[in-house]
């Protein structure tokens, strides 16, 4: 086994290396030097598609199609887009494995998931008209600059909403690079334009001259990080500055006459120049070193290192972690090394293994420590076996050690090392991990069709796998040729008992496909209606969404079919679908009751509800401020009635209001302003109209709508007692019979405090005893009267009281009744 520092290189003070991921990854005929090379963050897909200005060898038609091909880091295809589409002037991808597509006419294309389904949008701003002459991506959107110098940023592909920068000055840009905006002093995009020999730096609101005077800049790259600035002179130099522009770290001579096809950061720590099959790699004070290929070389810049790609190898440069230079540096004594050599002589038998150990004791969880992480970052599994053996023995030494890093270490390495066979293609380093996530990771496995290994990790890692299963079964009912019904009992029988699976997902795909009865199967397992109804008025299907969302009981999911339903359908049809369906009729009566009285008129028009119909025209008439539209109302509501005999009631009952309405215009009319009747009760209007002296009219009332007797003195009584009519009340009392007695003649007038007119009513309450009479006459302040009326009843007694409470001729015209009668028996 070879030692790992084999494929170091030093670069001043700091340590390189190269470590090869795959070999073999392309065809030879492929000719890459021909092709365009994007890849994804994180180790991601490599997309590459045929560089337009140069010449290709003929391999027939079928080849000579152009398309966007996509693979895998080990060289696996994973997807091919054929293209017709025109130019490609933009080609990039997100960190979620997004690839855009942009092409000279500003169109863009972003394709997901690594398929064929694209969100397609366009630039604008006059992208079309002047063309697209390239792109620069980052990790959420992209700036495309067109054939005017304008500059036009996307800052989100979910949500595009292409923005122009500021305008740049119109002569030709020599290169050009972005500051993402996470990284940049003004938290928005900039874009530092080569323009003749100076440098300009454009955002939303300004295009500044930075003032330098060395170009033209030939390269510019920015750090992954918007820490350094990196630019290629015309005289084979390059210059390192500081992100704030303050400070000019370093200058390096290339000595190379030809400019360079690629510059490209490796992390944040040095610079990669490549030619056709040269790389030099330049490092903080310009110090640099050389690597020399056999093909044409393309540079892949990831977060914390530099894929170099060729048609036989693809390998990883990156700076070496300092865990690793820590534990293998040559001449290393530090207590991890130690630590490591320990080990080795364990296995050796040697006693010198404890000897070594208790030389670092001190330092010794600190050599844990590094030997777990220095584990991390390795590829080679040796020595990842060889360093988490040294920490387990380490850790054993000790008394108190927590092994939780070492376990999730353990964990993350099976993880890693199963994701970079070359089978599946993702080499990603530790750090790359960390970023990324085990969530993200698993999503990219699941895009490429992973499903086993997906699981495998998963469980492994205790992550949910609904989404694994879901991709999995969109994925059959995309490609399966079995018929509907297998496909359906295959998906359920597969997922049943599956924690979180969503049918709706799998049924939409399904739909999306094509094919609708298999969507409608799959639809009846979606446990949540608020799922399975979406997607069934998607599909058309509105009967089933409509008793999919009545079985659920949600009202707002009933109504939100219900919405759909009126606008879709007439108005017939509508009423026959929800007929059959007692739930959904309820609350289409209780919306239209407040919102729509026209609906609700024809739902009960239609459901022959005459009566529920003539309420409503009714109710309608009560609101109406005109007394011509509230008869109309009420006409409407009595014809409403008119053929049935189970309403007779009801009908004759709307027809007298309609003849009193007519009577109470009338009055109003002929009466003249200040006498209100209409609205007013047949009562109210007898009422009216008596306290008004206007009593033919009233009796007119009372005989047109047969108004009893009893009721009918009952309100005359009143309102002449509320009007004040003495004189009338005192005729009525000349009177002999009353229907209603005269006993109520005395309250209602004493109560109006009228005790002359009420005492004329109480000779007339013959039908009262001598004591009620004679409390009659007490309460009109007439004693002598009462006194007289004890009298005829000899009742000393009362006679006696009342002398008690008299006074004057009153007292002595009472003791002469009470002389009159004979003494008591002693």
């Amino acid at each position: 086994m070879s030692k790992p520092t084999a494929n170091w290189e030093k670069v001043g003070d700091k340590f390189y290396r190269k470590v090869q991921l795959y070999t073999a990854v392309f065809d030879q005929d492929l000719e890459l030097e021909n092709y365009n090379v994007v890849g994804a963050q994180y180790s991601g897909a490599i997309a590459i598609y045929r560089d337009e200005e140069k010449i290709h060898t003929y391999r027939g038609s079928q080849a000579a199609k152009s398309s966007i091909d996509i693979y895998s880091c080990a060289g696996k295809l994973i997807r091919r887009i054929n293209w017709d589409r025109g130019s490609i002037k933009g080609l990039g991808w997100s960190d979620d494995e997004k690839l855009l597509v942009v092409t000279e006419d500003g169109t863009v294309r972003c394709y997901y998931d690594l398929q064929g389904d694209f969100v397609p949008f366009t630039l604008g701003h006059g992208a079309e008209e002047h063309g697209v002459q390239s792109c620069r991506f980052w990790s959420s959107g992209f700036v495309a600059l067109l054939g005017n110098n304008h500059l036009i940023s996307v800052s989100r592909y979910d949500e595009p909403r292409p923005k122009l920068l500021a305008i740049p000055p119109i002569d030709p840009v020599v290169s050009w690079a972005i500051i993402p905006p996470a990284y940049s002093l003004s938290r928005s995009v900039e874009v530092i334009l080569a323009i003749g020999t100076t440098l300009y730096v454009v955002d939303a609101t300004d295009a500044e001259d930075r003032d330098f005077s060395a170009g033209p800049f030939r390269h510019i790259s920015v750090s992954p990080k918007g820490e350094f600035l990196a630019f290629y002179t015309d005289d084979g130099k390059v210059w390192v500055v500081s992100g704030d522009w303050s400070e000019k770290l370093s200058e390096y001579n290339s000595n190379v006459k030809t400019v360079p096809k690629d510059m490209q950061w490796c992390g944040s720590n040095a610079v990669a120049l490549a030619w056709e099959d040269e790389v030099h790699l330049i490092g903080p004070k310009s110090v640099a070193t050389k690597f020399f290929y056999d093909a044409w070389v393309h540079l892949l810049p990831d977060v914390d290192g530099l894929r170099l790609l060729i048609n036989d190898v693809c390998e990883y440069l990156q700076k070496v972690p300092d865990e690793t230079v820590e534990v293998f540096r040559i001449g290393s004594e530090s207590p991890a090394a130690q630590l490591l050599e320990a080990s080795n002589l364990l296995d050796q038998k040697s006693p010198k293994a404890d000897d070594l150990v208790q030389l670092i004791r001190s330092s010794l969880a600190e050599a844990v420590d590094t030997c777990v992480k220095a584990a991390g970052h390795e590829y080679n599994i040796h020595w990842q076996k060889s360093l988490l053996k040294a920490a387990s023995f380490g850790k054993s030494v000790l008394d108190l050690y927590s092994s939780d890093d070492f376990v999730d270490m353990c964990e993350t390495l099976r993880v890693l090392n199963a994701v970079r066979f070359y089978e599946i293609g993702l080499p990603l380093s530790y750090d790359q991990f960390k970023r990324l996530t085990p969530e993200k990771l698993i999503s990219r496995l699941t895009n490429r069709h992973e499903y086993l290994l997906a699981l495998r990790i998963s469980d492994y890692l205790h992550l949910p796998t609904d989404k694994i299963h879901v991709h999995w079964a969109s994925q059959k009912v995309r490609v399966s040729t079995d018929d509907e019904e297998s496909i359906c009992r295959l998906i359920v029988k597969k997922l049943h008992g599956k924690a979180g699976v969503s049918f709706e997902e799998i049924a939409r795909a399904a739909y999306d496909e094509g094919r609708v009865r298999l969507a409608t199967e799959l639809l009846n397992y979606e446990p949540r209606a608020g799922k399975q109804v979406p997607l069934l008025l998607g599909m058309k299907e509105d009967t089933i969404a409509l008793d999919k969302a009545i079985e659920s009981g949600d009202t707002d999911l009933i109504y939100h079919v219900l919405l759909h339903l009126r606008k879709k359908i007439p108005l017939a049809s509508f009423f026959r679908v929800i007929n059959s369906r007692p739930v959904a009729t309820a609350l289409v009566e209780s919306s239209a009751l407040d919102q729509d009285h026209e609906l609700l008129k024809d739902l009960y028009y239609q459901d022959d509800r005459r009566l529920d119909g003539s309420n409503l025209l009714v109710s309608e008439a009560l609101n109406q401020v005109d007394v011509h539209a509230a008869i109309d109302k009420l006409k409407l509501a009595s014809k409403y009635l008119q053929d049935s005999r189970e309403y007779t009631f009801q009908r004759q009952t709307l027809d007298e209001t309609l003849r009193l309405l007519r009577l109470q215009e009338t009055f109003e009319k002929d009466l003249g302003p200040g006498h209100s009747f209409i609205g007013l009760s047949a009562n109210e209007t007898i009422f009216n109209l008596i306290r008004q002296n206007h009593n033919k009219r009233a009796q007119k009332i009372q005989s047109e709508f047969k108004i009893p007797d009893k009721q009918y003195w009952w309100i005359r009584l009143r309102a002449l007692v509320a009007a004040r009519h003495w004189y009338e009340l005192e005729e009525l009392s000349k009177q002999k019979k009353s229907p209603i007695g005269w006993e109520h003649f005395f309250n209602e007038i004493l109560a109006a405090g009228n005790t002359r007119v009420a005492s004329n009513f109480i000779n007339k309450c013959t039908g009262l005893t001598a004591g009620e009479r004679v409390e009659m006459w007490i309460k009109c302040g007439l004693l002598v009267k009462a006194g007289e009326e004890a009298l005829k009843a000899k009742d000393r007694a009362k006679l006696e009281e009342l002398r008690g409470r008299a006074s004057g001729s009153a007292g002595v015209e009472l003791e002469r009744m009470i002389g009159m009668l004979p003494p008591p028996r002693r």
